[in-house]
Protein backbone atom coordinates (compact mmCIF):
# COMPACT_ATOMS: atom_id res chain seq x y z
CA UNK A 1 0.00 0.00 0.00
CA UNK A 2 1.42 3.34 -1.06
CA UNK A 3 1.61 6.01 1.62
CA UNK A 4 2.81 9.58 1.43
CA UNK A 5 3.84 11.06 4.75
CA UNK A 6 4.21 14.80 5.12
CA UNK A 7 5.99 16.81 7.78
CA UNK A 8 7.19 20.33 8.45
CA UNK A 9 4.02 22.34 8.79
CA UNK A 10 3.43 24.77 11.61
CA UNK A 11 2.96 28.40 12.53
CA UNK A 12 5.23 31.19 11.39
CA UNK A 13 5.17 34.97 11.31
CA UNK A 14 4.80 36.85 8.04
CA UNK A 15 8.12 37.00 6.25
CA UNK A 16 9.27 33.75 7.78
CA UNK A 17 10.18 30.44 6.17
CA UNK A 18 9.10 26.81 6.41
CA UNK A 19 10.13 23.66 4.61
CA UNK A 20 7.63 20.88 4.00
CA UNK A 21 8.73 17.31 3.35
CA UNK A 22 6.94 14.38 1.79
CA UNK A 23 8.19 10.82 1.54
CA UNK A 24 6.57 7.84 -0.14
CA UNK A 25 6.64 4.30 1.10
CA UNK A 26 5.28 1.05 -0.28
CA UNK A 27 5.65 2.09 -3.94
CA UNK A 28 7.38 -0.56 -6.08
CA UNK A 29 7.18 1.73 -9.12
CA UNK A 30 8.59 5.11 -10.12
CA UNK A 31 6.79 8.41 -10.02
CA UNK A 32 6.78 10.84 -12.93
CA UNK A 33 5.76 13.98 -11.08
CA UNK A 34 5.82 15.24 -7.52
CA UNK A 35 3.68 18.20 -6.61
CA UNK A 36 2.36 20.29 -3.75
CA UNK A 37 -1.19 21.61 -3.47
CA UNK A 38 -2.93 23.69 -0.84
CA UNK A 39 -6.48 24.16 0.27
CA UNK A 40 -8.33 26.67 2.44
CA UNK A 41 -11.80 26.18 3.90
CA UNK A 42 -14.53 26.49 1.31
CA UNK A 43 -12.11 26.50 -1.61
CA UNK A 44 -10.85 23.93 -4.06
CA UNK A 45 -7.41 22.44 -3.75
CA UNK A 46 -4.97 24.44 -5.86
CA UNK A 47 -1.62 23.56 -7.35
CA UNK A 48 1.31 25.31 -5.70
CA UNK A 49 4.29 23.69 -7.43
CA UNK A 50 5.12 20.66 -9.53
CA UNK A 51 8.40 18.94 -10.37
CA UNK A 52 8.72 16.37 -13.15
CA UNK A 53 11.16 13.50 -13.50
CA UNK A 54 12.68 15.48 -16.40
CA UNK A 55 13.66 18.22 -14.00
CA UNK A 56 11.00 20.72 -15.00
CA UNK A 57 9.40 22.78 -12.24
CA UNK A 58 6.31 24.94 -12.43
CA UNK A 59 4.78 27.27 -9.86
CA UNK A 60 1.54 29.07 -9.19
CA UNK A 61 1.91 32.78 -9.91
CA UNK A 62 1.16 33.57 -6.28
CA UNK A 63 4.28 31.77 -5.04
CA UNK A 64 6.79 32.36 -7.84
CA UNK A 65 10.05 33.72 -6.52
CA UNK A 66 9.18 32.76 -2.93
CA UNK A 67 8.71 28.97 -2.98
CA UNK A 68 11.05 26.32 -4.34
CA UNK A 69 10.19 22.69 -4.99
CA UNK A 70 12.76 19.93 -5.07
CA UNK A 71 12.48 16.18 -5.45
CA UNK A 72 14.48 13.01 -5.39
CA UNK A 73 12.76 10.48 -7.60
CA UNK A 74 15.14 7.69 -6.62
CA UNK A 75 14.34 8.03 -2.93
CA UNK A 76 10.73 9.08 -3.63
CA UNK A 77 10.74 12.27 -1.62
CA UNK A 78 9.94 15.90 -2.22
CA UNK A 79 10.42 19.17 -0.39
CA UNK A 80 8.77 22.55 -0.60
CA UNK A 81 10.85 25.46 0.66
CA UNK A 82 8.60 28.40 1.44
CA UNK A 83 10.19 31.81 1.94
CA UNK A 84 8.75 35.26 2.61
CA UNK A 85 5.51 33.71 3.78
CA UNK A 86 2.36 35.79 3.72
CA UNK A 87 -0.90 35.46 5.60
CA UNK A 88 -2.57 34.37 2.37
CA UNK A 89 -0.27 31.33 2.28
CA UNK A 90 -2.17 29.94 5.27
CA UNK A 91 -3.67 26.62 4.19
CA UNK A 92 -3.46 22.87 4.48
CA UNK A 93 -0.68 21.70 2.17
CA UNK A 94 -0.82 18.32 0.44
CA UNK A 95 1.81 16.48 -1.53
CA UNK A 96 0.81 14.53 -4.61
CA UNK A 97 2.97 11.96 -6.38
CA UNK A 98 1.85 10.65 -9.76
CA UNK A 99 2.66 7.91 -12.22
CA UNK A 100 1.31 7.85 -15.76
CA UNK A 101 -1.93 6.28 -14.55
CA UNK A 102 -2.38 6.94 -10.85
CA UNK A 103 -1.73 9.55 -8.27
CA UNK A 104 -1.42 9.51 -4.49
CA UNK A 105 -1.99 12.11 -1.79
CA UNK A 106 -0.42 12.87 1.52
CA UNK A 107 -2.52 13.44 4.61
CA UNK A 108 -2.03 17.19 4.60
CA UNK A 109 -0.12 19.49 6.91
CA UNK A 110 -1.32 22.82 8.26
CA UNK A 111 0.67 25.97 7.56
CA UNK A 112 -0.42 29.08 9.43
CA UNK A 113 1.12 32.47 8.76
CA UNK A 114 0.12 34.99 11.38
CA UNK A 115 1.59 37.69 13.55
Amino acid sequence: QVQLVESGGGSVQPGGSLTLSCAASGAPFSFLTMAWYRQTPGNERELVARFTHLGISTYADTVKGRFAISANFASKASWLLMNRLKSEDTAVYYCNFATDSRDFWGQGTQVTVSS
